[in-house]
């Protein structure tokens, strides 16, 4: 086993990760920005390095002083945690190379499932199931338009090297496909250097549904109960459950056997996320993997009784997995909510800066919250702009949804904006309730309706206040 393993990672995540080292007796070494210096992750770990200026290029997404870092400190394997370079082939590759355990899969995996247009060929010709449209990468806009064509409108351009919904540009007709086939290229280049596009067809109204499996080097393999990722804006997830409430127990056999499927015909190795999509007559096709661990991933704990991030660090280092699929049973419900510094009013805008005050609403049966700051802190405005994760979980949907509501109402944030309101609306809604929601929901109905009636409370709010001054 490890003595001592480097967070290359901030925020919450990189408080998650410390505290499992922890538990399990190794030290952790957390790496830092000179904006960071002050956080939660830096003053939770037992070593912290600073590896560079603010921007994320310099930090955070700096492969050499972060390996430099851990050479220096002595730290035997490095957790990515998600985002910066948790899906990068290029540092898990170094990491091999200078004798450091990556905690994740193996490089030459990350880089066939980083491309999402291979991802889609490999998966194709392993007979699982895709969405229609190019096996491959497109060429050119010709081809382009005659898949599109060929599929029918409407269709999603995406960037093969995508994520974060970088690059991606529905095509409603073919008049449109020129101009978006030259936007999508033109961002992907500047978000993740590579214009390679791959064109799917626009599956609506459908489900995010996705699947977390795990698989030892020795070859063991699980899959955990589905995500119901539907709930998003802006192609970025806003909240997220399991299991989905439409789903039957034949069909999440069924999904999560396949997702597997998915994960042993490339060898896979330690824990990701297979993404479907779900039409209206319940039929699954493969979107994406994600070769880390998820942002969403403390629900599925709760309803599993699991640790995924203790689990990772002892398949990392060669040991068998921990659980077995009959481990796995299904306890209950678990939901869990983004909260995020951000001002729906003003379109989302980030909302950084010092937390005044800040109440955590901890305590109670089923909740727990995943945060890395706290009172007196600050948000930067430099990273992800969440402040925390509500998770709850119940034996029903039900009580999972009162316990969500409970805390949104307790939660107290002073300095900055949140879309705490928002996601408290959100709880309330008929078609969530319903377990309807899909993946154009929220901006093709919610929003509108939300952005009206909490602008009404907000000008009554002021109203009601001028009169107590008068």
């Amino acid at each position: 086993m490890y003595q001592k393993v480097l967070v290359a990672n901030r925020g919450e995540i990189a408080v998650r990760i410390i505290r499992v080292l922890k538990e399990l007796g190794i030290r952790s070494v957390a790496i830092y920005s000179r904006a960071d210096v002050n956080s939660l992750h830096v003053k939770l770990a037992d070593e912290a390095v600073c590896v560079g200026g603010p921007m994320p290029v310099a930090s955070y997404l700096n492969e050499r002083n972060i390996l430099s870092a851990a050479i220096l400190t002595g730290a035997q394997a490095i957790h990515p945690g998600f985002g910066f370079l948790s899906e990068s082939s290029e540092f898990a590759q170094m990491c091999a190379e200078c004798q450091i355990d990556f905690i994740g899969p193996k490089p030459e995996t990350i880089d066939l499932m980083g491309d999402k247009a291979k991802a889609r060929h490999t998966m194709h010709a392993h007979n699982i199931p895709v969405i229609p449209g190019s096996v491959g990468t497109i060429s050119s806009l010709a081809e382009a338009k005659k898949i599109a064509a060929d599929v029918g409108y409407p269709v999603l351009l995406k960037a093969a090297a995508g994520g974060g919904g970088k690059g991606i540009r529905r095509v409603d007709s073919a008049d449109q496909l020129a101009a978006a086939f030259e936007e999508a290229r033109r961002e992907a280049k500047g978000a993740f250097n590579d214009s390679d596009m791959y064109l799917e067809k626009i599956i609506s109204p459908a489900k995010h549904v996705e699947v977390q499996i795990f698989r030892d080097q020795n070859g063991h393999g699980v899959y955990f109960p589905e995500r119901d990722c539907s709930l998003q804006r802006n192609h970025q997830k806003v909240l997220e459950e399991t299991p989905c409430p439409v789903l039957n127990a034949t069909e999440r056999q069924q999904l999560g056997e396949t997702a597997l499927a998915a994960a042993s015909v490339i060898d896979y190795v330690n824990t990701g996320t297979v993404e479907f999509l779900m039409d209206s007559d319940h039929h699954f096709y493969f979107m994406e993997m994600n070769t880390r661990i998820q942002v969403e991933h403390p629900i599925t704990e709760m309803v599993t009784g699991t640790d995924l991030v203790r689990a990772q660090i002892l398949v990392a280092a060669g040991l068998d997995l921990p659980f077995a699929q009959s481990d796995l049973t299904l306890n209950g419900y678990a939901l869990e909510c983004r909260i995020n510094a951000e001002d729906p009013d003003k379109n989302f805008m980030p909302s950084a800066g010092h937390l005044d005050y800040l109440y955590l609403p901890t305590g109670g049966v089923g909740v727990r919250i995943d945060s890395g700051v706290y009172s007196g802190g600050d948000v930067s405005p430099y990273y992800d702009s969440m402040i925390a994760k509500f998770i709850t979980h119940g034996q029903t949907r039900d009580i999972a949804i009162a316990r969500m509501r409970r805390i949104l109402e307790e939660l107290d944030i002073e300095g900055i904006q949140s879309n705490r309101a928002f996601q408290r609306a959100l709880l309330d809604d008929p078609t969530f309730l319903a377990g309807a929601g899909n993946n154009s929901y929220i901006e093709a109905h919610f929003l509108k309706n939300f952005l009206e009636r909490h602008g009404h409370k907000e000008r009554q709010h002021e109203s009601l206040q001028k009169k107590a001054v008068r």
